[in-house]
C-alpha cells in the first residue's frame, strides 16, 4: 500500500521560512514524478510544484523564485523549501505522487494527508 506522509508544516511569520518533507513507501518513486499541491480555506486546491525523475522542475507563478522542489530517491523522499512566506501561503499542503507524467499542474494518483502551513502577517 503506497502511503505519502508530509512533515514540516507549522505556524510562521511573514517573510519566514519553511521546509516540507514527503516521504513515500509502499513502492519507489525514484523514477516517478512527485510534486506538492496545496489548498486554501474556503479554495479549490492548487498546483505548487512538481519534479519529474530527470530532475527537471515545475512551479506555479505564485511561488516561483520563493520555493524549490528537490528530491532525495535514495530516501524514497521529496522536499518543499519555501522562502519569504506570505500570509496567502497559508493553507494545506499536499504531497503527491503519480506513475507517470501527465502535465504540468495535472492531478496524480497518490496523495498525502496534508500537512498545515499558517503564515502570520
Amino acid at each position: 500500500q503506497v502511503q505519502l506522509v508530509e512533515s514540516g508544516g507549522g505556524l510562521v511569520q511573514a517573510g519566514g521560512s519553511l521546509r516540507l518533507s514527503c516521504a513515500a513507501s509502499g513502492r519507489t518513486f525514484s523514477t516517478n514524478p512527485m510534486g506538492w499541491f496545496r489548498q486554501a480555506p474556503g479554495k479549490e486546491r492548487e498546483f505548487v510544484a512538481a519534479i519529474r525523475w530527470s530532475g527537471r522542475t515545475y512551479y506555479a507563478d505564485s511561488v516561483k523564485g520563493r520555493c524549490t522542489i528537490s528530491r532525495d530517491n535514495a530516501k524514497n523522499t521529496v522536499y518543499l523549501q519555501m522562502n519569504s512566506l506570505k500570509p496567502e501561503d497559508t493553507a494545506v499542503y499536499y504531497c503527491a505522487a503519480d506513475t507517470s507524467w501527465r502535465g504540468v499542474g495535472q492531478a496524480m494518483d497518490y496523495w498525502g494527508k496534508g500537512t498545515l502551513v499558517t503564515v502570520s502577517s
